[in-house]
Parts: C-alpha cells; sequence; structure tokens
C-alpha cells in the first residue's frame, strides 16, 4: 500500500489545500495529512482547533487521515510508513522553498521521494495568511475554504475585536 505524508500547518486549511490532498488521493493509496503541532510562527488557530477542521474537512474521503506531528516531517513521515511527502505549488517561489527543503529531507532520509502538484488554476493566489486577510476585512471567503472553516475563522476573527 503506497502511502504519502502531506505536512503542514493548515492555519486554516483552504480549498486549495483539499484540491491536492484529493488529487494525492487519487494517486496514492493512503493520504496522510500532518497537521504540524509547533511550528515557528503565530498562528490563528490551535493545533487542536486546526486538527479538527482539517478532519472535518475531509470527512468524507476514505482514504485521507489527519494526525498532529511534531518534530521532523520525515521522521513524521518514516513513522507513518510513507515513501514520499507531497506538496502543492502554486508559484515558482513555493518551487523554491520545496526545492532547498527536498535537498535537506535528502540528506535526512535518502529514500524519501517528494511529489509536487500544481496547484489548480483557481487556488494559485490562495494562500492561508491572505484568507484570513480577507476574512478579517470582512471579505467573502466561502469559495476559498469548506464552510466548517468559513464558520470557524469567522467566529475566531470576532472574538479576537
Amino acid at each position: 500500500m503506497a502511502t504519502v505524508v502531506y505536512p503542514g500547518t493548515f492555519d486554516p486549511i483552504t480549498n486549495g489545500h483539499l484540491d491536492i490532498a484529493i488529487r494525492a488521493a487519487r494517486l496514492f493509496d493512503k493520504v496522510i495529512i500532518g497537521v504540524y503541532d509547533t511550528p515557528d510562527k503565530r498562528l490563528l488557530f490551535s493545533t487542536a482547533e486546526r486538527l479538527e477542521l482539517v478532519k472535518k474537512s475531509v470527512a468524507d474521503r476514505p482514504n485521507i487521515e489527519v494526525t498532529i506531528f511534531t518534530g521532523m516531517t520525515v521522521d513524521f513521515a518514516i513513522d507513518m510508513g510513507a515513501k514520499s511527502l507531497v506538496r502543492g505549488l502554486r508559484r515558482s517561489s513555493d518551487f523554491e522553498r520545496e526545492f532547498e527543503m527536498e535537498l535537506m529531507n535528502k540528506k535526512q532520509c535518502p529514500d524519501l521521494e517528494l511529489v509536487c502538484l500544481m496547484s489548480s488554476l483557481q487556488y494559485q493566489f490562495l494562500s492561508s495568511s491572505l484568507l484570513k486577510e480577507v476574512a478579517s476585512l470582512g471579505g467573502n471567503i466561502d469559495s476559498l475554504v469548506p464552510a466548517p472553516v468559513a464558520e470557524a475563522l469567522i467566529e475566531k476573527l470576532h472574538t479576537r475585536e
């Protein structure tokens, strides 16, 4: 059974993230979305909240699992029995970052392969950061995230005010 890990902070998960996960689920027997627990950046949602939002977003996908991880992504992938990581690419700067990470990952785990999927056209502009900014300014985000994420995002932003 071919397993792939899709790691990220997912703060919050967007339809662009889901697009990559769903397309990876067509290519692999099992996709494990790894929600990173301790990123070195400020997040809007707690780890538990991000985990729950991702789980709700993929609840109808039987070959996609969701779990939390800490530490190095390559160690997480090995622990999960994955032979590959999947990442989405929106633009050339994404490629440069993923290329650097892949070189380091190869030093750590030479047998782990990186599979990059190009973002679908309708999501090439979308990032969690931009999404949060638009939502905080009252913009319509309904077509950019699953419904539970839109609700949680609006609620979170209103309780911070």
